[in-house]
């Protein structure tokens, strides 16, 4: 079971609590345990879920891709044993493992490096030994898309890994960063299932993306793309990126045609089917649970939390402070999603910092007030933090410390403020990814000062 490094954290109001319930949620999202319920045999045919495929399986293939690569392999490992013909898991470095009969590489993320061309090449060069009536069992976990690098015809590894940067940056949207990706790329949006027809392609996939669409997970390798070479210049242009791009960039996707992704009803994916077995809803219910079965009063937000980390942090800041303003007793607010950030400094943090600080700025002085922001995958942003749990004394502290909280945000180095108060949380890779979590607590028998 995965858990919060506690020896580096403070005491806190709520935290013991906060931290147990993240860990009920976490548990909840194993991404092993989901793969090895949705897999099962009968009769020689291979099963998802409730639905047997139509025909025999044939010899079995394993490509596993992602931060959850590793479990979600292994399972299927488990599962199936002698009967795989062979296997590749491709996950980030320092989340990789020993798998009996796959070969494992470790790759760059959020920037694609070699290791991770590298990986691509292994892909394609298991592509070539498939054969028709084979079956191909994809397992995707987020990441995917970073990991697997594979630019297309003239485009290098350095112009992808730049155009990614630039994406990463400007404060895109997850859909929009892959929205690009998936036509950069000789393998996503799609391909991969072009490169494995006319073999059966079966896709199990961990989501990290809000809305679940199956495109945007690990960009989609295996299933049709409903967007365009159009949409991804679109990205560019909105986000001001046309001339910032590598030329060789710019000349891919004005190609057209050839840069074109899979579309809904291509032969290539006639042959497949996809089903999602983990989501960002796996973790926030076990939380919400957890925290009933706490005795907590637990209201849970039916939106995502999207946009600006900062502005999103404050906005979930104030809603505990209103809280504390109506007199609330041992109250949980659980909510999911993933925000943005705009980089605009040169410090270290990630989105779930800047929002766990934006939300400390505005629970300053409220008695009995918390706030926990994760990255499910226990990474957040270029950082070794999973991302942070601060209180009304979060700002003082850091103001003790010598350091400016305000200016912190502003220059994008929520790290350095936040391990000064001692509120960043870290668990090391967890081994799944179903996008973040935020839970706010608040317990006070009166109003604190703001």
């Amino acid at each position: 079971m995965i858990r919060f490094d506690r020896s580096v954290l403070r005491s806190g109001v709520g935290r013991p609590l906060l931290l147990g319930l993240l860990e009920a949620g976490l548990a909840a999202a194993d991404a092993g345990r989901a793969v090895s319920e949705s897999l099962a045999t009968a009769a020689g045919r291979l099963r998802v879920g409730a639905a047997a495929l139509s025909r025999s399986v044939g010899r079995l293939w394993l490509i596993a891709i992602g931060k959850a690569a590793i479990p979600m392999a292994g399972a299927a490992v488990e599962c199936f044993g002698d009967r795989l013909a062979g296997g590749i898991a491709l996950t980030r470095h320092g989340h990789g493992g020993s798998i009996r009969g796959v070969r494992v590489h470790e790759a760059g993320h959020p920037i694609p490096d070699v290791a991770g061309l590298h990986a691509g090449g292994e892909i394609g060069a298991l592509c070539d030994r498939v054969a028709a009536e084979d079956t191909v069992l994809c397992l995707l976990s987020g990441g995917g898309s970073a990991l697997l690098a594979a630019p297309p015809p003239g485009v290098s590894l350095d112009d992808l890994a730049r155009t990614t940067g630039l994406l990463i940056g400007c404060g895109a949207t997850i859909d929009e960063v892959n929205t690009v990706r998936r036509h950069l790329s000789a393998l996503q949006g799609g391909r991969l299932a072009r490169r494995l027809a006319p073999a059966r392609v079966v896709t199990l996939a961990l989501s990290d993306v809000v809305g679940d669409h199956p495109e945007a997970i690990a960009s989609g390798p295996t299933v049709a793309d409903p967007t365009s070479v159009d949409d991804a210049i679109r990205v560019l242009r909105d986000h001001r990126l046309v001339e910032r791009v590598p030329r060789t960039v710019r000349g891919w996707l004005k190609r057209g045609a050839d840069a074109e992704t899979v579309k809904p009803g291509d032969s290539a994916v006639r042959n497949t089917a996809f089903a999602i077995v983990g989501r960002n809803a796996t973790l926030l219910d076990a939380v919400e649970q957890a925290g009933r079965e706490a005795g907590c009063h637990v209201l849970r937000e039916t939106e995502p939390i999207l946009g600006e980390a900062r502005d999103a942090g404050r906005a979930f800041g104030r809603r505990v402070a209103d809280l504390a303003s109506d007199g609330a007793r041992r109250t949980v607010l659980v909510a999911g999603g993933e925000t943005t950030v705009t980089v605009t400094g040169d410090g270290r943090g990630g989105r779930n910092q800047e929002f766990a600080l934006a939300a400390a700025l505005e629970l300053s002085g409220i008695e009995g007030g918390a706030v926990v922001a994760l990255a499910s995958d226990g990474s957040d942003g270029v950082t070794d933090a999973a991302g942070a749990i601060v209180d009304g004394s979060t700002v003082e502290r850091i103001e003790r410390a010598g350091l400016d909280p305000h200016a912190a945000l502003a220059g994008n180095d929520t790290y350095t403020a936040l391990r000064a108060s001692r509120d960043v949380l870290f668990t090391g890779p967890t081994r799944t990814n179903v996008a973040d979590a935020y839970v706010g607590f608040l317990d006070t028998p009166r109003m604190g000062a703001r």
